[in-house]
């Protein structure tokens, strides 16, 4: 498998360690797009890989996937630049889909052409569980609340408060670096209208927390996440990264587990 990433930052640097040098799946990072000429030069000569600032030369590359690790607004560029030439898609940046419309021509695109979009289960679990839940409408409420420490949502806080109550949708456009989680719970649950979202900043976190309450026919959930954050990244979590990289082990595996 030949893989092509979108973004030069810490999640990249993470997934070329893990494919290239640690060899945790079958397959080979071979060329990275980014706009950061220095940071994407070293990248290349670290790991070996192709450096591209031009993204028709970049997806002129045979590749089978490719990982979009950057920005929302990144994202919003090229996801169908992506599928359009036949590539695989992984989204890690899933407050993209905040616009409903946008998802849908995504989804229809990657139909039209036989490729496949993989949308990671990022910072959180339970979504096998939410995805069950609605396979019969039955699923009726879902709430997740992230507690992070100022440091990680990027603001200053002396004491303990909710920042944040509302839709997955406005939570999103708040925090578009911070709850991607979010938007993810929504897009596998009861959409970004209806799930609803609280923030809290607490100076005392150790590790990005969230906590995910669904109650439908199938009865009540309740999971608590505690994330470890990337090292030099406070803002990212680490099993964020690493749901990419469970993407890429089992995308071609003829046994799937769960959902």
């Amino acid at each position: 498998m030949k893989i092509g990433i979108i973004g030069t930052g810490n999640i990249a640097s993470f997934l070329l360690e893990q494919v290239n040098s640690n060899q945790m799946i079958e397959g080979k990072i071979i060329a990275i797009f980014g706009r950061n000429q220095e940071v994407g030069s070293h990248l290349s000569e670290q790991f070996g890989v192709d450096f591209h600032t031009d993204i028709h030369e970049f997806l002129e590359i045979p590749l089978d996937i490719v990982v979009e690790a950057a920005t929302i607004e990144v994202a919003g560029l090229y996801a169908k630049e992506v599928v359009t030439c036949k590539k695989d898609l992984v989204v890690s940046s899933i407050g993209v889909f905040k616009d409903s419309d946008f998802l849908e021509e995504v989804d229809r695109l990657a139909e039209s052409v036989g490729t496949q979009v993989f949308l990671p289960s990022g910072a959180i679990g339970g979504l096998d569980v939410l995805q069950s839940a609605k396979a019969t409408g039955g699923l009726n409420q879902v709430r997740i609340t992230t507690r992070k420490s100022p440091a990680s949502l990027g603001i200053e806080a002396s004491e303990e408060k909710v920042i944040f109550e509302g839709s997955a949708y406005q939570a999103v456009e708040k925090f578009p670096k911070n709850v991607n989680v979010a938007m993810t719970l929504a897009l596998a649950g009861i959409g970004v209208e209806k799930t609803i979202v609280r923030v809290i900043v607490d100076p005392k976190v150790v590790r990005n927390t969230h906590t995910i309450e669904a109650i439908g026919d199938f009865g009540r959930m309740e999971l608590k996440v505690e994330n470890n954050p990337m090292p030099n990244n406070p803002k990212t979590s680490l099993l964020a990264a690493l749901s990419i990289v469970a993407v890429l082990q089992n995308k071609d595996k003829a046994l799937r587990i769960g959902n």
